[in-house]
């Protein structure tokens, strides 16, 4: 079961040069363990369109840990970032030395976590500055615990996450500002609901000023986790309507993101699903979420499709967000694109039109030559520094995608790094960018999507603009200021404490 839901890929900028380097989270086969050779890779960004694989260089070691996702963040605030990868039976946190090496630290920051953990997200939980954890946990699975499942068909496949009946809790943990954590999942309120957690996603989606995250399960109900203060939380999926589709069904839920499609200032969710089931957006209205469908949404050509990895951008630059899904199967179908690979399918890319609309951009995912695999993560970022995003899709049982882009470009467009007094990443902070007389809100979400880790710097198309009047950052400690104005290109750094007292833009409680 464990082989059908790898792996992951992070960006991170490792060796502070400015310069995304991936970070790929491997699994490979486990029968009868773990396949030599298929440990989690490290390549750095030599700048010049080519990559530099530092895996032994930087000391990070796979052993017999069978990897799932990535989490890529400062967790100690020391200016360097870390690396957090969820496996199938213990986790491994990788400090960052700032030398380009680094060490375990797992077991002295006591965030084991001996569960099958998937995806995993920092965030600050209670406003105090230091990076907290959240790790999504699928099924409580062991080789003894495999069962024999088969296709329509009678061949032998893999089962689907209720043949088990062993769902888990996400854990949680505080950061204790010392270099370790707490697990204070019980405490939290987080033993209350159980899952086959899949993919998080954070953000502050009812508005009351403090951060919440959403779990995307796997045949069950999601959860919605709406933070109480001091490290209390309680899931309202059901009650704020984002547990169920519709019709009051469980969807296959495998990635997630928080997105504020139509920039209305509140963060909707769309989460990727199983074949037959389409994708599911569930927009925001007020705190309280509708599943929504149209014929020219998010969802459209969804149906035929299994999704995992996705991610909203802005492609072409024309001020509206584009979304790139990552497909592959995980049941045998009727019929197989590749002869070798019955689980292929080819990933998505639909051009946003605006207003909510999306049309299906052919060859289907975005390249001449459409790429078919069985594909899991994908990781969205400049990797190049030229000011457009480019994608790294990892594949299952095959190399991965380096996607560059190459799109027609409609506009101009600007990046910007949201950093603390100390000149640390700050994450999910939220921006909202006002250019010729319109608004476009962004947060920067590193850790959401499926299993991985995006660019953390907020990118935003300018379209038509022909620069930025104002810039209001919502710290996730509360304050909010403006920035700005900027002239398009490049990337901007927006520090605490430097801008000027704003209030007038995000509606909070």
């Amino acid at each position: 079961m464990p082989e059908m839901e790898s792996g992951g890929v992070g960006l991170l900028d490792f060796d502070g040069d400015g310069w995304l380097d991936i970070f790929f989270v491997s699994g490979g086969s486990l029968n009868p363990g773990p396949m030599p050779g298929s440990g989690n890779q490290l390549y750095r960004n030599l700048q010049n369109g080519r990559f530099e694989d530092v895996t032994a260089a930087s000391g990070i070691t796979s052993g017999s840990d069978y990897g799932m996702g990535c989490a890529c963040a400062d967790f100690d605030g020391d200016g360097w970032v870390d690396i957090y990868v969820t496996n199938l039976r213990a986790n491994r946190l990788w400090k960052n030395n700032g030398n380009g090496t680094f060490t375990d630290v797992t077991e002295k920051a006591g965030v084991t976590c001996p569960s099958w953990s998937t995806s995993a997200a920092f965030f600050d939980a209670n406003g105090d500055a230091l990076l907290d954890l959240v790790v999504v946990n699928y099924i409580k699975w062991t080789p003894e615990t495999e069962l024999a499942c088969f296709s329509r068909g009678g061949r032998p496949d893999y089962c689907s996450p209720l043949n088990y009946q062993a769902p888990a809790v996400t854990t949680l943990y505080r950061n204790r500002g010392n270099g370790t954590f707490e697990d204070v999942t019980k405490s939290a309120g987080l033993e209350q609901a159980y899952g086959n957690g899949l993919g998080v996603a954070v953000g502050d989606f009812n508005q009351d000023g403090r951060l919440d995250f959403f779990v995307a399960n796997d045949a069950m109900p999601n959860q919605l986790w709406l933070n109480q203060g001091n490290f209390r939380f309680i899931d309202e999926g059901l009650l704020r309507g984002c547990a169920l589709n519709s019709h009051g069904t469980a969807r296959a839920g495998m990635g997630v993101v928080a997105v504020d499609l139509l920039d209305r200032g509140w963060m909707d969710l769309f989460v990727t699903h199983l074949v037959g089931e389409g994708n599911g957006l569930f927009i925001n209205t007020n705190g309280y979420f509708i599943d929504t469908r149209s014929p020219r949404g998010p969802t459209t050509g969804s149906l035929p499709h299994t999704g995992f990895g996705i991610a909203f951008a802005d492609f072409d630059h024309d001020g509206v967000q584009d979304l790139y899904v990552a497909n592959g199967r995980v049941k045998y179908g009727d019929q197989s694109i590749l002869p070798d690979d019955p689980y292929a399918e080819p990933n998505s890319l639909l051009r946003g039109l605006g207003g909510g609309e999306f049309e299906r951009v052919n060859p289907e995912g975005g390249t001449a030559t459409p790429l078919v695999a069985t594909s899991r993560g994908l990781a969205i970022g400049d990797l190049d520094n030229d000011g457009d995003l480019d994608g790294v899709v990892i594949n299952r049982d095959s190399s991965p995608h380096l996607l560059r882009n190459e799109v027609p470009k409609r506009g101009r467009s600007i990046q910007f790094r949201l950093v603390d007094p100390r000149d640390h990443l700050v994450p999910n902070a939220r921006v909202c960018v006002e250019a010729a007389g319109r608004r476009q809100f962004r947060q920067a979400s590193p850790n959401e999507g499926y299993c991985s880790s995006q660019d953390p710097r907020v990118h935003v198309g300018l379209g038509s603009a022909d620069g930025v009047d104002r810039v209001t950052v919502r710290w996730p400690s509360g304050s909010e200021e403006a920035f700005g104005p900027y002239p398009p290109g490049g990337i901007v750094t927006l520090q605490q404490g430097s801008g000027r007292p704003s209030s007038d833009v995000f509606q909070y409680k």
